[in-house]
């Protein structure tokens, strides 16, 4: 099914491609605080799943990690075993997706997938949450490829997420660009050879930056490719 949409999208807007250039082959976005604004639900889950307030440079440390992973910081944290972070993540998936059901989408991001598909440009979700949180929360569909952190076998920073999407896509990874929040989400990406936007309240790891989403368009991501 992917690669009929590839052919579809292809044939469809390669006028337009040429207009933006055609060596921007895909985009590939991260979900959680880079489309949706969820960071912080998932702060409050972890929150209550522990009865009190965690520390704002634990919880920080959770940006990006899939839910075990993010689990097994705040078990060690609350002195929890670890033998019970996989009941503790379907908990917390299932908290996660009940408030992600009237989930906001961030400044710029649909404005931009909405640019990026109508130039016939191919999109694709790299996500560490599970699909079926991503089931949940409405207006994702149209991606022509969709990587969620149960489709991998291992999650962000480990480039195999994006690689997944690009290999799906049927691209070149360095015509590509991929839309961050956080530094293993960036990391990831790179590593599978994307170029990376990172849209973040601040600058790191020497990615290019913007501070949101709003006023990016499908020139300026394909001025971040290499010449």
């Amino acid at each position: 099914m992917h690669s009929c949409l590839w052919v579809q999208t292809s044939a469809l807007g390669c006028r337009t491609l040429r207009k933006y250039g055609p060596a921007l082959a895909g985009v590939l976005f991260d979900l959680d605080g880079t489309l949706v604004d969820s960071e912080s639900v998932w702060d409050d889950v972890y929150c209550e799943l522990a009865g009190r307030a965690l520390p704002p440079e634990l919880l920080s440390r959770t940006d990006g990690l899939d839910v075990r992973s993010a689990l097994r910081i705040v078990h060690a944290e609350l002195g929890w075993p670890m033998t019970a972070a996989s009941s503790s993540a379907d908990w917390v998936e299932r908290r996660v997706a009940e408030l992600l059901a009237d989930a906001r989408w961030l400044p710029g991001a649909a404005e931009l997938l909405a640019e990026l598909r109508s130039a016939g440009v191919p999109t694709a979700l790299v996500t560490a949450t599970r699909r079926r949180v991503v089931s949940s929360i409405p207006g994702l569909g149209g991606f022509a490829v969709m990587v969620c952190g149960d489709d991998v076998p291992e999650g962000k920073p480990h480039p195999g997420p994006y690689r997944s999407a690009v290999r799906q896509l049927g691209v070149a990874a360095d015509r590509c660009v991929a839309v961050e929040d956080t530094v293993i989400g960036a990391a990831s990406a790179a590593g599978a050879g994307c170029a990376v936007l990172l849209a973040a309240e601040e600058p790191a790891g020497g990615y290019a930056w913007r501070a949101s989403l709003a006023g990016v368009d499908a020139a300026y991501l394909r001025g971040l490719l290499p010449r």
